[in-house]
C-alpha cells in the first residue's frame, strides 16, 4: 500500500459538490462514514458517475470506448506509484487507491462493467458487484453475509423500478442481523428504493436508520 500521495483540496471539493448533486441518496448515506473513509467512498462515487455518463457525452461507440480508455489508463495511474494525471475525480481517486491498497484491476473491472451500456443494457449485478467490492475495500470488510448484502443494495439501485428490484431489496434485507455495522454508509440507500421518503424526510430517516443499524 502506497498511502503517500494526496490529492489537492480542490479534488475533493469537486469530487464532494458533485456526488452531491448528482447522487443525493448516496452521497447522503456516505456521510455516516468516518473520515477519511468518506472521502474515499464519495471519490468510488464520482468515478462511477464519469464512468456512467459515458453514454451521455456520446452516442458514438468508437469515441465512447476511446472515452473509456481514458479512463483504464488513469486507473492504472490512480493505482501506482507516480503522480496522476491533473483531473480532480483522478486525483481523489489515486489517494483512495493508494490509501486503501486498491488494484487497478478492481477500478477497471467497474470501466469494463460500464462499458457493456455503450452498446447494450448495462449488466446490474456485474456493475453493482464491481463498485460494492471497491467500497467494501475501503471499509476495510470482508466477511460473506456483509459482501452478498452490499452487492445486492448496489445492484438493485441501478435498476428501475419493479418487482424484481424489491425482491432484491428484501433479499438485502434479509441478512441485517449477520452483517458489519461497519458497512451500512454502503447499505441505507436500500431505504430510498422502497417506500416514498420525501426529500427533506431522507436526512433523519438515514440518520435514524444508522442509529438503529437497520437498513
Amino acid at each position: 500500500m502506497n498511502a503517500g500521495y494526496r490529492a489537492p483540496e480542490a479534488s475533493h471539493r469537486y469530487v464532494l459538490d458533485t456526488v452531491r448533486s448528482v447522487d443525493r441518496d448516496r452521497f447522503l448515506a456516505a456521510l455516516f462514514a468516518p473520515e477519511p473513509a468518506r472521502s474515499d467512498l464519495l471519490a468510488l462515487l464520482a468515478f462511477d458517475h464519469e464512468l456512467a455518463r459515458t453514454r451521455l457525452v456520446t452516442r458514438e461507440p468508437m469515441l465512447a470506448e476511446i472515452r473509456l480508455e481514458w479512463w483504464r489508463e488513469a486507473a492504472n495511474e490512480a493505482a501506482g506509484a507516480g503522480k496522476p494525471r491533473a483531473q480532480p475525480v483522478v486525483e481523489a481517486l489515486s489517494e483512495t487507491a493508494r490509501r486503501h491498497g486498491l488494484a487497478a484491476e478492481a477500478l477497471i473491472a467497474l470501466i469494463d462493467a460500464r462499458a457493456e451500456e455503450v452498446e447494450g443494457p448495462l449488466d446490474v449485478l456485474r456493475t453493482g458487484r464491481a463498485l460494492a467490492d471497491l467500497q467494501l475495500g475501503v471499509l476495510g470488510i470482508e466477511d460473506g453475509p456483509t459482501r452478498e448484502a452490499v452487492r445486492t443494495v448496489a445492484a438493485a439501485g441501478l435498476m428501475g423500478e419493479g418487482p424484481e428490484r424489491d425482491d432484491m431489496v428484501r433479499q438485502a434485507r434479509a441478512r441485517r442481523a449477520e452483517i458489519d455495522r461497519a458497512a451500512l454508509p454502503i447499505l441505507l440507500p436500500a431505504l430510498s428504493l422502497t417506500g416514498n421518503l420525501s426529500a427533506w424526510r431522507k436526512p433523519l430517516a438515514y440518520w435514524w436508520a444508522a442509529r438503529r443499524g437497520r437498513y
